[in-house]
């Protein structure tokens, strides 16, 4: 069986990608960075999506990108909210280069595993505008693993699959209902409440409730689900 290093954020996408990867034959190895975001919610959820998903291994990273800042999710910014579309305009959630240091650090633990193949829940249509989300981005990302590790170097190809990449947030939804996917684990908000509740009103949860109304879905966590306790944000 081939093992694949999934990053996995807690969040509706990575989970699907991952369950996707996983049905398609993948060993799942899960990666979960705390990089300083705000909604540290979303490492517990990663937990529980890693442990439902029986990963073989679940590896926690610390990142401290808020020491660099320029995020509204790693710093004192403003998150966004009752945008009523999304722009061209990349928004103020954007952490400068974070699937670049994300994706960096599965390719280190990919390489130290023996493992050629990366997962991610990047997508390119229902998405805030971030750059690293987009195929080409991807692709270069590709070209970049062969020739800076020294696997490349000796001849393996690193793939990163993006399942997601051309999905809608609806079609993602479907998808992942199709599989049998426990969405109630799973956390989306940008700006929670201390107690992990979703705000409902910042890009994330806005695209996260088209997604299950296109879907013809109710999201789990809007059901009166009890609250999974205390989290801090």
């Amino acid at each position: 069986m081939r093992g694949v290093v999934v990053l996995l954020s807690g969040g509706l996408d990575s989970y699907t990608a991952a369950a996707l990867l996983q049905r398609q034959g993948f060993e799942l190895f899960t990666l979960t960075v705390q990089y300083g975001q705000r909604h540290v919610r979303e490492i517990e959820a990663a937990r529980a999506v890693a442990h439902v998903l029986r990963s073989s291994r679940h590896l926690e990273l610390a990142v401290n990108l808020d020491a660099i800042g320029g995020s509204a999710l790693t710093g004192d910014l403003q998150v966004p909210k009752d945008r009523t579309a999304m722009t061209d305009e990349i928004p103020v959630t954007y952490v400068p280069a974070r699937n670049t240091v994300l994706l960096s650090l599965a390719l280190a633990w990919a390489e130290a595993l023996g493992v050629s193949d990366l997962g991610i829940g990047a997508n390119a249509i229902d998405y805030s505008g971030y750059p690293d989300c987009r195929p080409e981005y991807l692709a270069a990302f590709e070209r970049m693993a062969a020739l800076a590790t020294r696997a490349g170097v000796e001849g393996t190809a690193f793939r990163i699959h993006a399942p997601l990449l051309h999905m809608s947030k609806g079609d993602i939804v479907r998808t992942g209902v199709d599989l049998g996917l426990d969405y109630g684990l799973t956390h989306s908000c940008y700006d929670p409440t201390m107690h992990g509740v979703p705000c409902g009103r910042c890009d994330s949860c806005v695209l996260r409730a088209k997604g299950f109304a296109e879907a013809g879905v109710v999201d789990p966590l809007l059901t009166g689900a009890p609250d999974r306790g205390p989290h801090n944000t």
